[in-house]
């Protein structure tokens, strides 16, 4: 398996941006969200950052398995 940096770079950046956007848009459709990052509760900021962070690793993995390993 012979991949180069910019391979990964571009699977690693769209997976990230992909990632966020679908955990922020279930973060708005779950209502976990608020006008400004302050007025969220704790609980809500942690919702939001689980969401974004594990839809960011399923399209990383998603993309790396589609692309990257043929």
């Amino acid at each position: 398996m012979s991949t180069d940096f910019l391979s990964l770079a571009m699977v690693t950046i769209l997976g990230l941006m992909a990632g966020t956007a679908i955990g922020l848009f279930i973060g708005y459709l779950m209502k976990q969200q608020r006008s400004t990052w302050g007025d969220m509760t704790g609980r809500e900021k942690a919702i939001n950052i689980a969401l974004v962070v594990l839809c960011s690793l399923i399209c990383i993995a998603g993309l790396a398995w589609r692309f990257l390993l043929n």
